[in-house]
């Protein structure tokens, strides 16, 4: 998995009652666009993720 600061995220729900989380990629703290990624939530929570198979990221940015 790659991305690229200001990437768009989505971490899917695991159940039905969850919902997604949406978030931009703030930083990247691997090598060559690999995690963990610096993430901030829409909700304004920011946080250190490592991305599992719920997770899918966004290259395209709106301009």
């Amino acid at each position: 998995m790659r991305a690229s600061q200001g990437d768009r995220i989505i971490i899917r729900g695991k159940t039905v009652e969850t919902p997604d989380r949406h978030g931009e990629v703030r930083e990247i703290r691997g090598t060559d666009g690999g995690p963990p990624y610096l993430v901030r939530f829409d909700d304004g929570h920011e946080t250190i993720v490592f991305p599992g198979p719920d997770f899918v990221v966004d290259h395209s940015r709106v301009v």
